[in-house]
Parts: C-alpha cells; sequence; structure tokens
C-alpha cells in the first residue's frame, strides 16, 4: 500500500510541476500578445504604471496557483511592509531563477534591473519592455536609469551579486548597487530569500523537475544608507550578507578597504 501512495504521490507531482512549467509560459505569452502593441501606443508613463501592475498581478496569481495544490509554499508576507515605501533599494540574495518573479509579485511599482538577453526573451521580453525594466548591458545607461527611477519615488530591484549565487554564501557584490544608491540618495533594504530547494540554481533548467514538496521564504534584513562612500557602502552589505547568511556575529561587519573593492563605475 505504501509503494503504491508514493507512486501516485510521484505521479501527483509530475502534474503539478509541469502543469505550472506550461502554466507560466501560457501566461507570459498571453501577456506578450497585448504588451507587444500597448508598448508604442501608450504613454511612457502610462505604460510603465501597467505593465509593473500587470506583472505584480499576474505572479502573485501564478504563485497562489501553485499553492494551491499543497506542494508549493510561498511565505512573501513580509514584503508587504514595502508596499508603501518610496525611492528604494531592495537587495536580495540571489539563489534561484526565479527571485525577482517573487519579489515583484507582492510589490507594485518596481523596476527590474535585468540582463539583456532576459528583456529580449520571447517569453518576458514585451512585458519586461512595456514595465520599462532596466537592462544592465550598459553599466553607465543603467546607473542612470535606476538612478531616474528612485528620484521618481519608485523602487528599484538590484540583485548585488549580479547573477545567481555559486559561491555559498554569496557571489562577490557588484559596485554599482553602492554607485545608484550614492547618487540617489536612497536607501539599500536588504531581503533575504531562503529555500529548502536546488531548483532553478545556476545550470538547472527549467523543465527539470525538483523534489516536491518546494518552500520559499522571504525575510527583510537591514536598511542601509549612503554616506557618500560607494565602495564601502557596497563592502559593508556584502560582509552583512555573509554574516547573516553563514551565521558569523554581525557586529564583526566593516567595510572592506576600497584598494580591495572593483571600481563600481565599472562593473555591472
Amino acid at each position: 500500500m505504501n509503494r503504491i501512495l508514493r507512486a501516485l504521490l510521484a505521479v501527483y507531482d509530475c502534474a503539478v510541476f509541469y502543469l505550472g512549467v506550461f502554466g507560466f509560459g501560457a501566461l507570459c505569452l498571453l501577456w506578450t500578445v497585448f504588451a507587444v502593441p500597448l508598448h508604442p501606443l501608450l504613454p511612457r508613463n502610462a505604460g510603465r504604471k501597467l505593465g509593473r501592475f500587470v506583472i505584480m498581478a499576474a505572479f502573485r496569481g501564478f504563485f497562489g496557483f501553485l499553492q494551491c495544490f499543497g506542494r508549493f509554499h510561498f511565505d512573501l508576507k513580509e514584503l508587504d511592509q514595502l508596499r508603501h515605501e518610496k525611492s528604494l533599494i531592495i537587495a536580495p540574495n540571489h539563489p534561484s531563477l526565479w527571485d525577482a518573479l517573487l519579489i515583484v509579485s507582492r510589490l507594485p511599482d518596481v523596476a527590474c534591473v535585468m540582463k539583456a538577453e532576459i528583456i529580449g526573451n520571447v517569453f518576458l521580453g514585451a512585458g519586461a519592455r512595456l514595465a520599462r525594466y532596466i537592462r544592465n548591458e550598459s553599466v553607465r545607461t543603467m546607473i542612470a536609469l535606476a538612478v531616474d527611477d528612485l528620484k521618481r519615488g519608485n523602487r528599484v530591484l538590484l540583485f548585488p551579486e549580479g547573477t545567481r549565487t555559486v559561491q555559498k554564501p554569496v557571489n562577490r557584490f557588484k559596485g554599482s548597487i553602492g554607485v545608484i544608491a550614492c547618487r540617489a540618495q536612497a536607501s539599500v533594504q536588504t531581503v533575504f530569500i531562503e529555500t529548502d530547494s536546488q531548483f532553478l540554481t545556476k545550470g538547472w533548467p527549467v523543465y527539470k523537475k525538483p523534489r516536491l514538496p518546494l518552500s520559499y521564504r522571504v525575510r527583510l534584513g537591514r536598511r542601509f544608507e549612503c554616506g557618500g562612500d560607494s565602495t564601502a557602502l557596497v563592502g559593508a552589505l556584502e560582509q552583512y550578507f555573509v554574516a547573516e547568511m553563514s551565521g558569523s556575529p554581525a557586529k564583526e561587519i566593516r567595510p572592506a578597504p576600497v584598494a580591495e573593492r572593483e571600481c563600481p563605475a565599472l562593473v555591472d
């Protein structure tokens, strides 16, 4: 009997997972159908607000849909504390491919800094362009656009690692987050994404089913202000993440020496 139940559960898990994969693809393609003609028709501000709102609502619905089957669990409620914050950089760790979706599913009017190839993707590109998400292919342009969004009172989602984590507990942080924070005089809200799965980590194909059930939790960390030294800010952020994610005492955190950091204007 136990063997039969395990076999039935395995079939159920496969059905839930691949229903989610195809559902995600269908959701993105459906929005693409509308986003492509809306991009040139709508004024920039209207397109940005509509695009970001639809993305938030769509992904919130998608994660709720997955959770209904009892094999996925998403605890994202702490993000709701940021819904009415203005001019804020949201800086999470980056364990998996859909970390950005977890964040934007709870927050309206967030500008995501994304890789150029994602914005050119057939599934995500049209919606990202309508929402005026920010490409990271030109560092100077990316910094200017992020600063502009922050000065408008919007939030910017920027992963300090620049890519998914491959070196535990976090990759070396990029300098651009410090430059953006100091130029916009914006606070940096640290966010920790915790999961019990390697699903969608670096090198994990989207179609490869993980072991279910699968859980994600997002919690808020400390908020940092830029005191005018962008390099010191990046060093303090990196050491804070290392301390939090490795269990080191937070009181030991000190900014890294300037000479040990990369030039913030030249990294993406």
